[in-house]
């Protein structure tokens, strides 16, 4: 079994498990070693996947919370006070993608939940390690917001709506993003 197909079952496993799994019998059952396992979870743990490893195994947290995509607009100067308005009203920046007419979806993981967070991030782009994702796209993308309650996520879009942030979906787009 390749890896990517070995930690997408795991994966699923953890989804369902009603207690924690441990790392030796997750090995019998894949027949691989335990440190196979350990990279295994190591990997899905940089995916974003909140696995937390108890005496008696690993848990995968259920994420909670309501999530909306909202598509956005601003310039390379404008992605922290973006960032930071929706960490302050309550939102957690799960990923950033862009739809590329010829790429198709480009996606990536942020979950950033703080100031912090976002400083973070800013300073990764500043220090020239990579370019925005929207850049791509002539500054239009995407984010997956998480808040406490749908009351929220309106509080966010209200907010980005306000500031000028909030795009119009094209009719390229996907129909799924229409119908939220």
């Amino acid at each position: 079994m390749a890896a990517k197909e070995r930690r997408n079952e795991l994966l699923e496993l953890l989804k369902r498990a009603e207690q924690p799994l441990s790392g030796g019998g997750l090995a019998t059952a894949f027949k691989v070693s335990r440190q196979i396992i350990v990279q295994d979870i190591n990997a899905l743990r940089n995916e974003g996947h909140m696995i937390i490893s108890t005496s008696k195994g690993y848990v995968l947290q259920k994420e909670t919370g309501v999530c909306k995509v909202f598509k956005v607009y601003h310039s390379d100067e404008e992605t922290e006070n973006e960032l930071n308005l929706i960490v302050d009203l309550g939102g957690e920046i799960v990923d950033v993608f862009i739809y590329h007419k010829i790429y198709g979806e480009v996606r990536a993981k942020l979950n950033i939940q703080s100031r912090k967070d976002v400083r973070d991030f800013c300073d990764a782009l500043q220090a020239g390690k990579s370019s925005p994702l929207k850049n791509a796209t002539a500054g239009f993308h995407y984010h997956t917001i998480r808040a406490k309650d749908a009351a929220t996520l309106e509080w966010i879009e209200q907010s980005l709506k306000e500031h000028g942030y909030l795009a119009q979906l094209r009719d390229f787009e996907p129909e799924a993003l229409r119908q939220q």
